[in-house]
């Protein structure tokens, strides 16, 4: 490709092809329904993974499974091959040159049966046991969900008090899934509500929760339920990611505390940061909760101008459609989108022709 095809790209908002990815867990049918799929269908393949720069672990799977392809004015072309070809042009010099990659990694799941009971490792435990720069501390912005079997969308999250290892470790040992239900706590959710996963704190996502999850660039989850609630056997790969079971149990944070506790640790207030009749730009996940990410969203009926900071971003289209200025040209938008904008962008003018929601995303501060 040449210097001009490249700065061309790096001028223009980049759509995301379809990237559906196989899980251990069913949904997905409110993915259908975001991405205007007229059958919407609850399967294997409950999230979609959007600017991935990382491949999904999994036994058995395609090896570039969960890797970005881009719709570009030269054809398909890998996300992860595109920021190689000028790590600072499309990514930013600071980013660039600390890791070399986005360093994130976005994702829109859809759980109709509850996930296994997991931790994620921090990145000191990445480091030492899985010899990777990331753990997987990630967020959760709940956009939606149902009702299955007549219960109402909850998540699972951290230790209750009095949760030793010596008590974890014997509920693993004998698989008593309620007994490790029972020693997290439980948040029934809406939309709006936003929660932060650090490394080493105990989750589930329950069944229903629609949700956009931004998290550090890794697929390393340990998870102590060897048969999911669907039915599925789990390998001893996707139990512990080849660490053995012992060390995997190391990777849980034992910092147990009361559900008030919980909720003012881990439960996030979003933030307007300005506003006017045609627009609200909030902050959900900023620098006072990560390092490793950032999420704004913006609603807007009208236009707005969106000032580039020197780092690429990522736009998902909740909702709505409209046109975008940048390099100028003019680009439609529309629900269902998923949006690459360089570093190269300085600045990016929104204009609705119908009110829009738009995730905004961020690599590392």
């Amino acid at each position: 490709m040449t210097t001009n095809q490249l700065a061309q790209l790096a001028q223009t908002p980049l759509k995301q092809k379809d990237n559906r990815v196989w899980r251990t867990y069913s949904g997905g049918a409110l993915i259908d329904h975001w991405k205007l799929v007229s059958e919407e269908f609850d399967g294997s393949f409950p999230e979609e993974w959007i600017m991935s720069a990382i491949a999904a672990r999994g036994k058995n799977r395609p090896a570039n499974e969960g890797l970005t392809i881009l719709n570009t004015p030269y054809g398909k072309l890998e996300l992860k091959e595109l920021i190689a070809l000028n790590k600072e042009l499309f990514l930013g010099k600071k980013i660039a040159e600390k890791y070399g990659t986005t360093g994130v990694l976005i994702k829109m799941l859809d759980s109709k049966e509850r996930l296994t009971i997991q931790v994620h490792p921090d990145k000191q435990y990445a480091q030492t046991m899985l010899n990777s720069p990331f753990g997987k501390t990630e967020s959760w912005y709940i956009l939606g969900g149902r009702e299955i079997d007549g219960k109402k969308s909850t998540i699972y999250l951290g230790f209750k008090e009095g949760v030793t290892p010596e008590i974890w470790s014997e509920l693993f040992r004998t698989q008593n899934i309620e007994g490790m239900l029972d020693c997290l706590h439980q948040f029934e959710i809406q939309p709006g509500d936003a929660f932060m996963i650090y490394g080493g704190v105990p989750h589930a996502i329950g069944s229903g929760c629609f949700l956009l999850e931004v998290q550090e660039p890794t697929d390393y989850t340990m998870r102590v339920e060897k048969i999911t609630p669907g039915g599925l056997t789990i390998s001893d790969e996707l139990i512990h990611q080849g660490v053995g079971e012992k060390n995997m149990l190391d990777c849980f944070h034992y910092d147990g505390c009361s559900f008030e506790e919980a909720s003012t640790r881990w439960k996030i207030t979003p933030q307007t940061l300005e506003s006017s009749d045609h627009h609200s730009l909030k902050t959900i996940f900023n620098e006072s909760h990560t390092d490793c990410f950032g999420l704004n969203e913006l609603d807007l009926d009208g236009s707005f101008e969106l000032k580039g900071n020197g780092s690429f971003f990522v736009a998902v289209i909740y909702f709505g459609e409209g046109e975008i200025f940048c390099g100028g040209k003019s680009y439609s938008f529309s629900q269902g989108d998923e949006l690459f904008f360089s570093a190269a962008i300085e600045k990016v003018i929104w204009k609705t022709s119908k009110p829009s929601k738009i995730l905004l995303c961020y690599p590392p501060n």
